[in-house]
């Protein structure tokens, strides 16, 4: 029996001990145990031979009216015989035996606690690090740069002979172990640069033994690890760009791939690289582009398309994935070269007649969803968007009424926004997309905690779209969108005043806060005027865009459809106490903020402001 096994040894309970009473967890033996001697370590030999043997455990049951315990010295041997005159025989076996049990188990506990206490001096003896002054941290480097050179060196003079090597390695292993303790030392990172210790830790990452290449990316995320490193950026910074100049990317892609995930070590493996990558690029985004051109971009997109049950690697990979395409257009170009809208597509089909299982299937459903729109903000994405019937898979999620809608509506969103989704909008009405969001429009549905989903985001992404969609149809694709707004004795027209009522109210009372603020701020003698677009933002985030969008729609379907359709629209106004002037003035406010950095964007301001007069 090993001390494992000793450990999760559980001595024999008595059927008759009162099994209301909780066991007591074992404590720590004091030194007034009269057990606590030399002689006990005698006994503990001789329990570790009977355990093994499991001699212990059979001798226990063999005496039934009797217990005979070894002698301790210092104490005479127990022994517990019947007595003269017994009434129930059966009763005084019974309590003999308890008494029996009772006494061996305390025995074999007071074993037990002696050995763990012995374990732990043991380990304790280890555990008192001392404080690392400069001196101990360069002698720790230079220690780990000895056994990485032995490890080369026995390696070399012994391929084919393990054994003469292994020592070596496990030496090696050690010492990247002990140097974990950096990581609480984040000012002393300069000497890892400067003893060029970066360029022998990166190295081993390719070490033939994935062991030590393990060992080494654990490393690299306890001294990346953001909770570390913001107690000294500096230092952070330091040892980031240091890894960056030596290819740190190309050779975490490296051992990601030769890594096989049916191995937990090698799992975790991945795991700890994929987090060495987030807490660089927390620290510097400005790293995005670096990783993708060395290789993580693809490797990503294809563990993402991996035929592989769904894991914990999946969802870390969709989510560096997200984070690479938020702000760097290079990585979303590299994203399309490299097929990852079909990619991308082909993994959210699986959600279009299915829900996720699992918070942890969500968060990946929509961190792909993410990635989407992410990628769609580069027009040349929106075609290969278009090419993959990406239109189609939308708007079929759309019409399951799936968790995926919501989502769904997003990326149609994006893809018909601005003049490089004239295309998306004219297949969408082919497709008959509008049979699809006109109900969302009119109703959209009710807040989805799950996936994060409120009513406030149906309305705007299906007012974005059809806005978008008056942007940019022409012809008869255009006439039909607008003889919508007629259908069914005006009710689209309804709902969009019911809007416009309901947001407009919304940025009234926010207005009203953010004037209060302004004048506080004056008697304090700040400057507000360089809060107004803070101030902006504040507004949009409250609802102006869905207003702004909504009065836009107004506007132009007065304008370009029937007569009837602007009688209903200043009924309504009349009815409920609105006016044409707040309209026009959210729409002057819409088109002042469009920007004119082009002549399309220029004349597509000067369309609206024009439609606000005629208005």
């Amino acid at each position: 029996m090993d001390v494992g096994e000793l450990l999760s040894f559980k001595p024999v309970v008595n059927a008759k001990r009162d099994l209301e009473e909780a066991p007591e967890k074992p404590r720590k033996v004091q030194k007034q145990n009269k057990y606590a001697d030399k002689s006990m370590e005698s006994d503990l030999d001789t329990f570790f031979g009977n355990a093994k043997q499991k001699v212990a455990g059979e001798n226990r049951h063999k005496k039934k009216g009797r217990l005979q315990i070894e002698k301790i010295p210092g104490e005479k041997k127990v022994r517990h015989q019947k007595p003269e005159t017994v009434e129930n025989p059966t009763s005084s076996q019974e309590e003999e035996q308890n008494v029996n049990e009772e006494t061996e188990e305390e025995r074999q506990m007071k074993l037990l606690e002696m050995w763990e206490e012995k374990v732990q001096q043991k380990a304790g003896e280890g555990a008192d690090i001392e404080e690392y002054d400069d001196q101990k941290v360069k002698k720790l480097i230079l220690s780990f740069e000895k056994k990485v050179f032995r490890n080369q060196e026995m390696r070399i003079k012994f391929p084919d002979n393990p054994e003469r090597f292994m020592e070596s390695e496990l030496d090696l292993n050690d010492v990247i172990t002990e140097m974990k303790t950096l990581a609480t030392m984040p000012e002393q990172y300069h000497y890892l640069v400067e003893l060029r210790s970066v360029s022998s830790l990166l190295a081993l990452l390719n070490h033939a033994n994935t062991d030590i290449s393990i060992a080494v990316v654990d490393l690299l995320q306890e001294l990346t690890d953001v909770d570390t490193i913001t107690e000294n950026e500096e230092g952070a910074e330091v040892l980031i760009d240091a890894l960056m100049d030596d290819q740190a990317g190309a050779l975490v892609v490296q051992n990601l791939e030769r890594l096989d995930e049916s191995v937990k070590e090698e799992a975790n493996g991945v795991y700890n690289s994929l987090s060495v990558v987030e807490n660089m690029l927390e620290v510097k985004p400005t790293l995005g582009p670096a990783f993708a051109q060395q290789g993580l971009l693809a490797w990503l997109l294809k563990r993402i398309k991996a035929k592989m049950p769904f894991d914990s690697n999946k969802l870390y990979s969709s989510e560096i994935l997200s984070i690479l395409l938020q702000d760097h257009d290079e990585n979303r170009q590299q994203m399309g070269e490299l097929d990852g809208i079909d990619i991308l597509l082909q993994q959210l089909a699986n959600f279009k007649r299915h829900d996720p299982k699992g918070a942890e299937e969500i968060e990946y459903m929509e961190n792909l969803f993410n990635c989407l729109c992410s990628a769609l903000l580069l027009a040349a994405n929106r075609d290969r968007f278009l090419n993959g019937e990406g239109l189609q898979l939308m708007n079929l999620m759309l019409r399951e009424k799936k968790m995926s809608r919501n989502s769904a509506l997003k990326v149609l969103d994006h893809a018909m926004s601005g003049k490089e989704g004239a295309n998306n909008c004219s297949k969408f009405v082919d497709i008959l997309g509008l049979r699809t969001l006109f109900p969302i429009f009119m109703r959209p549905p009710k807040k989805n905690k799950k996936i994060g989903s409120s009513t406030k985001d149906y309305e705007e992404h299906s007012v974005s779209i059809v806005a978008s969609m008056l942007h940019n149809l022409k012809g008869s694709q255009r006439q039909r969108l607008i003889a919508k707004f007629s259908e069914g004795d005006f009710a689209k027209v309804d709902r969009l005043l019911e809007l416009h009522f309901k947001y407009y109210n919304r940025i009234q009372a926010v207005d009203n806060r953010l004037d209060i603020e302004k004048a506080r701020l004056q008697q304090q003698g700040e400057e507000v005027d360089d809060l107004e677009e803070e101030f902006y933002l504040r507004r949009l985030e409250s609802g102006l865009f869905t207003l702004q969008q909504t009065d836009y729609i107004i506007v132009d379907i007065c304008a370009s459809g029937t007569p009837q359709v602007k009688q209903r629209v200043l009924q309504i106004l009349n009815l409920r106490g609105g006016s044409v002037k707040s309209i026009r003035s959210i729409i002057r406010e819409y088109a002042g903020n469009m920007g004119n950095d082009n002549d399309s964007a220029e004349s597509d301001q000067q369309r609206i402001i024009a439609l606000a007069d005629k208005f």
